[in-house]
């Protein structure tokens, strides 16, 4: 198994920074890539940013290009979700996600294990 923890979460004003850290701990090896995905109040689990382990490409949802830089420690067995100029719409629940297959998918049903999740509220 592979075991994911969040951490960086918070409040924020329109316009600002957070940083999301994601540290893995287990059988690592299993894991491809890693995406982020985010949960708002009444909608689908979406994609958001991934990257794989070993070239370290990264893969970026369209609505979050140019803000938000995805990024990977591997000594650390961290990844790391950069996230600037903040909107109110990027409110929601940003959970962390394993991908042990190729290529890298954006969809939710090909990761195999996930984080408990970290809160990001942005207000306007």
């Amino acid at each position: 198994q592979v075991q994911l923890v969040e951490s960086g979460g918070g409040l924020v004003q329109a316009g600002g920074s957070l940083r999301l850290s994601c540290a893995a701990s287990g059988r690592t090896f299993s894991s491809y890539a890693m995406g982020w995905f985010r949960q708002a109040p009444g909608k689908e689990r979406e994609f958001v940013a991934a990257i794989t382990w070993s070239s370290g490409s990264t893969y970026y949802a369209d609505s979050v290009k140019g803000r938000f830089t995805i990024s990977r420690d591997n000594a650390k067995n961290t990844v790391y979700l950069q996230m600037n100029s903040l909107k109110p719409e990027d409110t929601a629940v940003y959970y962390c996600a394993s991908d042990p297959k190729v290529p890298v998918s954006t969809l939710a049903q090909r990761y195999d294990y996930w984080g408990q999740g970290t809160q990001v509220t942005v207000s306007s």
